[in-house]
């Protein structure tokens, strides 16, 4: 019969010295190599004074602001503003007509909804009724006027007291409701 050789396996490590070697150079090897990669990611790492995007000019231009505000010296400085001037009408004389007081308080009441109330009954805001919407009106107009009177001047829901204007007498804010009521009838 013949005989079967088997040849026995040969490794090139043949020392413990060498397998020291190999088993340390099999750790360090990958840790430079990863670390060589991150620096040339990061651009290796020179972020001292060296480098011309970290100079102190460099950082100031990238965050100076995008415009600046430039005031003529020459030019006198801004009065406060002063508050709105409230336009009180004249009392209509005894004999006067009733016609014209109410042609009056139309006036009156159209200039206070100009100033205060048309920013939220122009455009229905937060739930305003809109101004001329007879269908958004008519629940108000059935609880009466004095009820209309009484959350204009104090306040309702998100509605401020007197439209937000604080310094609206109440005959003014009432000309305003008239007004508005009179824009829908």
């Amino acid at each position: 019969m013949a005989e079967i050789q088997v040849e026995e396996h040969a490794s090139p490590i043949k020392t413990p010295k060498q397998l020291v070697i190999v088993v340390v150079l099999a750790f360090a090897v990958p840790i430079v190599l990863i670390v060589m990669l991150t620096q040339l990611v990061t651009g290796g790492g020179d972020t001292g004074k060296s480098n011309p995007g970290m100079s102190d000019e460099a950082i100031a231009k990238r965050i100076k602001p995008v415009g600046d505000v430039a005031v003529d010296p020459s030019q006198p400085a801004p009065a406060a503003a002063a508050p709105a001037a409230v336009q009180v009408a004249a009392a209509p004389a005894p004999g006067a007509a009733p016609a014209a007081a109410a042609t009056a308080d139309a006036g009156k009441g159209k200039a206070v909804f100009d100033s205060a109330c048309t920013v939220c009954h122009t455009a229905g805001v937060a739930g305003a009724p809109k101004t001329g919407d007879k269908a958004a009106w008519a629940p108000r107009l059935k609880t009466g006027m004095d009820a209309l009177y009484a959350s204009s001047i104090k306040g309702k829901n998100a509605m401020p007291p007197k439209g937000g204007n604080m310094s609206l007498a109440d005959a003014d804010v009432k000309a305003a409701v008239d007004y508005m009521v009179g824009l829908v009838k």
